[in-house]
């Protein structure tokens, strides 16, 4: 499949199996974190189909005048991919292995600020990478430390335009059918600013280890009230 876009003749080509990777590490130790969180929540409550991806610094493919362009974003959601799920092990290419990503994340790091990049020429910056090549509908860029969020969605000129939150502090995004915001707490061991999903109706998408506490307390007030009731609980 190709496309135009500048002065790039944009191609759809799987990543060769002989293509060297790079090898980078993560920039800190919370960004798997943060990720492995935003992913958590979403399965526990039913949001990620079985032909849906979420991806942790895992590589998106283009090919830009017969060369490969590989970001890999600390985060990211692809709605359905159409090929099993052996065939996107290394990377993935949308278009040609399914959905273009609806949300790219990037957590900023104490280094160098590439999330910003609107470089254009080869190899293009990741903002344009996201804005002008792929054309993700939704970037989101959090500075974990400081809690800092930008949401920059893709308007009708295609060009990234930050967004506002509502009321509650919360941005809609519209393409997943939940609200995204910052939220303080402590998970893993980590206390500090997290990202997370909110319904419709404004009720958070819990983690396992939620879900499990919020178990734990239902069964403590059933057992309460059975004693005073004076029924023995079974156990």
């Amino acid at each position: 499949m190709t496309a135009l876009t500048q002065n790039y003749q944009i191609t759809w080509e799987k990543l060769p199996d002989d293509y060297r990777l790079p090898d980078d590490p993560v920039d800190n130790i919370n960004q798997p974190a943060l990720a492995a969180a935003l992913t958590e929540s979403l399965q526990l409550a039913g949001k990620i189909a079985a032909n849906a991806l979420t991806t942790t610094n895992y590589g998106i493919c283009a090919t830009l005048n017969n060369r490969m362009v590989i970001k890999a974003p600390d985060w990211a959601f692809i709605p359905k991919i159409n090929v099993s799920r052996e065939e996107v092990t290394r990377s993935y290419t949308p278009q040609l292995q399914g959905d273009i990503p609806v949300i790219v994340m990037e957590f900023i790091s104490d280094t160098e600020g590439g999330e910003y990049s609107i470089k254009p020429t080869y190899p293009p910056g990741k903002w344009f990478f996201y804005e002008r090549i792929l054309k993700v509908p939704n970037y989101i860029i959090f500075e974990p430390d400081s809690g800092s969020f930008e949401m920059y969605r893709l308007d009708k000129t295609e060009q990234y335009i930050l967004t506002q939150p509502n009321e509650n502090q919360l941005y809609w995004i519209g393409e997943i059918n939940l609200y995204l915001g910052v939220w303080q707490g402590t998970r893993d061991n980590r206390a500090g600013n997290w990202l997370r999903w909110w319904d419709e109706q404004g009720q958070l998408l819990l983690w396992g280890s939620e879900l499990a506490e919020r178990e734990r307390q239902r069964a403590e007030r059933l057992a309460a009230q059975l004693w005073a009731a004076g029924i023995e609980p079974q156990d």
